[in-house]
């Protein structure tokens, strides 16, 4: 049978005393699927391994296995760390040191700050220093807007920045933030120097402050008086004036508001008057409410009015 012909075959390839060709002639079988198998046989007898093969293949078998256990284990990053700083030993010792560092742009950020966010330090060489990896890092962080990179053979170092500016304080959550123009988070602790910056409060303040100062600060008579800026259900802007005065302007063309409150404040005194509230939202009228004190002294003066009209009436009767 046709099996027991290709297990004959396979036996007699078996034996190591007698050549491949031998055995295929002594049990070479006549099917198609026979002939087959018999030319592979042949080609796998005729491949030449390389002397060393073995070995290299087991070391980078050993070395997949080192590696593998150690990402495992979590020691991935610190095998990264230790390579490079074997790299930047061999590059030192061939020259490429980093000696000079030139930073230009930094304000705010010291330039041991920039260096550590960099992440240079007196070890590092110029060699194995990755721009982009240096540029992503310093962007990472928020004070810094912009940032170049050059690498100066053989060991000088060139970093550019363009930082973000302070602009205002913004509240929110209970916690104050010190933040850019662009809304970006600056800080979220206050020093004493931003102390002075102008606050706003509330959900997405922090992205529509730098229009509505923009247009505050065209009207100094309002500008002097502000104290803080709170954006109500994201829509319209309450403005805190000093003496506690709270000026609520429209969702729609505040600048015409404005103008109004201006006016007002010129011809009618308003700020210098015993008021809490000045409201602006509808565009034919304006409303104010009186402090407490005020709205009480008021009442009293309307009803001595009216108690004199009423006697003087009762005279002439």
């Amino acid at each position: 049978m046709q099996f027991f012909r290709v297990f004959d075959w396979l036996s007699a390839l078996r034996n190591p005393l007698l050549p491949a060709s031998a055995c295929y002639r002594a049990a070479r079988p006549s099917s198609r699927l026979a002939t087959r198998l018999s030319r592979f046989g042949d080609a796998l007898l005729q491949i030449k391994i390389p002397r060393g093969l073995g070995s290299s293949a087991a070391a980078v078998f050993l070395l997949a296995s080192v590696v593998y256990g150690a990402v495992r284990g979590g020691h991935g990053p610190e095998i990264v760390s230790n390579l490079h700083d074997l790299c930047d030993d061999v590059a030192n010792g061939l020259g490429f040191r980093i000696s000079e560092v030139s930073l230009t742009g930094e304000r705010e950020l010291s330039r041991e700050r920039v260096l550590a966010i960099a992440g240079v330090t007196g070890h590092s060489s110029l060699l194995f220093l990755d721009p982009a990896t240096t540029r992503a890092r310093l962007l990472g962080n928020p004070w810094i807007a912009e940032a170049t990179v050059l690498k100066l053979y053989p060991g000088r170092l060139r970093i550019e920045l363009k930082e973000r500016k302070p602009f205002a304080l913004w509240q929110q959550g209970g916690k104050v933030y010190v933040i850019a123009d662009d809304g970006t988070v600056l800080e979220n602790y206050i020093e004493q120097r931003f102390a002075a910056l102008p606050l706003v409060v509330g959900a997405g303040a922090e992205h529509g402050a730098p229009a509505l100062l923009r247009l505050v600060s065209k009207y100094p008579l309002v500008a002097k008086q502000l104290q803080a800026s709170v954006l109500v259900a994201e829509r319209r802007w309450d403005l805190y004036l000093r003496d506690k005065i709270v000026v609520s302007l429209p969702e729609t063309q505040p600048e015409q508001a404005l103008q109004r409150l201006v006016a007002l404040a010129e011809e009618k005194r308003l700020f210098t008057r015993d008021i809490v509230a000045i409201d602006l939202r509808l565009p034919d009228r304006v409303a104010v409410r009186l402090s407490d004190a005020a709205a009480a002294a008021r009442d009293s003066a309307l009803k001595a009015a009216e108690k004199a009209a009423q006697k003087k009436k009762g005279g002439e009767a």
